[in-house]
């Protein structure tokens, strides 16, 4: 790949940062393009964690100029697709913001590469589990139903699960994607977006869905980014961490390093499955032991169960992850107490090592 070019769109945002380096030892130019968003950037710069062989452009990818004026001189032969807005809660507020950076900003991205005739050999996507939605649940006699979404007087009531029925993880060749969030309905979109485009124009689409990712450079100001460092900085201020529902909410927490050696993986060896590749730690962890574990870390009052709930949050999401270890070679190296530690650590001092 010494020749190639890399195109990263949300390019300076947490996992772009994580992936810069990898992507500069391979790709003779790498191209970051990211609007900055203040609830992510509030200084409206460069990331320190960018590196800084990485050439940055300041761009919206819902802006069509801002498009043309990338792609008129550079010709990228791989797509990385990171721009999204996330956030479950906040897409039930604004979910015309959504669907704009998602699906729009996915489309236009499209278009202005068939008018630039600048087709990629592949572009890769990170989706997300939120286009599961609850998922796939067994009843008494081991058969699988999909329940739906929890409804506002279920969740009230708190009836936190559906009554005689188990939770399984998610799996991308078994799980049928039934989003239950503005937020996950435009991910969904956006890969059958991505690969109605790439079938008919001959590139590979690489779709991941990722789990709950954290660590060291993941944004400590934006309420939308994970519990994880909630949690920390609640704790770290002396505060007892508030649980929500009974504790007992399952979920993947999959460590920011773990991610970007997956995506990497997933460029180089990746294929256009009908089954996206599922990357999370494969372990689900309960949100009452992530509280606990980072309780302790700080020495702070123990966690409490608050019993309060947000609307459009599934109950429990984890995923098996043997069909993408086999596939790309990959597996995860830091498990969530580890992970845990070192972004404690890096918000702590600053500093990152394992």
């Amino acid at each position: 790949m010494a020749e190639k070019k890399c195109l990263v769109t949300g390019g300076a945002g947490f996992i772009g940062c994580a992936i810069s380096s990898y992507l500069a030892d391979h790709f003779a130019e790498v191209v970051a393009m990211d609007n900055l968003h203040p609830q992510v950037h509030p200084n409206k710069s460069r990331p320190d964690m960018l590196d800084k062989r990485v050439k940055f452009v300041l761009g919206d990818v819902t802006d069509v100029a801002a498009w043309d004026d990338l792609l008129k001189d550079f010709h990228p032969d791989l797509v990385i697709h990171l721009a999204a807005e996330t956030g479950t809660g906040q897409s039930l507020t604004e979910g015309s913001r959504h669907a704009s950076v998602n699906v729009v900003g996915t489309t236009q991205m499209l278009d202005a590469l068939v008018r630039h005739e600048s087709l990629p050999q592949r572009i890769v996507l990170t989706s997300s589990r939120a286009v599961y939605g609850e998922g796939r649940w067994l009843d008494h006699a081991g058969a699988g139903t999909y329940p739906g979404q929890r409804t506002r007087e279920q969740l009230e009531r708190g009836e936190w699960d559906f009554p005689g029925l188990t939770s399984t993880p998610f799996n991308s060749g078994t799980t049928e994607p039934r989003p239950t969030s503005i937020y996950g309905a435009t991910k969904l979109a956006q890969e059958q977006v991505l690969k109605a485009w790439c079938l008919s124009m001959g590139v590979t689409p690489i779709v991941l869905r990722l789990q709950n990712v954290y660590g060291p450079g993941q944004s400590l100001i934006n309420p939308y980014t994970g519990i994880v460092s909630l949690f920390a900085r609640l704790a770290k201020e002396g505060k007892s961490i508030p649980i929500y529902e009974d504790g007992d909410i399952l979920r993947d927490f999959v460590f920011i390093e773990d991610v970007a050696k997956a995506i990497f993986e997933a460029m180089l060896h990746g294929k256009a499955n009908d089954a996206p590749y599922d990357v999370g730690s494969g372990e689900a962890t309960s949100i009452a032991r992530l509280g606990e574990i980072i309780a302790a870390y700080y020495n702070a009052p123990a966690p409490h169960v608050t019993g309060a709930f947000r609307h459009g949050d599934v109950r429990h999401a984890s995923c098996t992850i043997d069909d993408t270890r086999a596939a790309l070679r990959w597996a995860p190296a830091v498990m969530v107490e580890e992970g845990v530690k070192l972004l404690c650590r890096w918000i702590d001092t600053g500093e990152y090592q394992r």
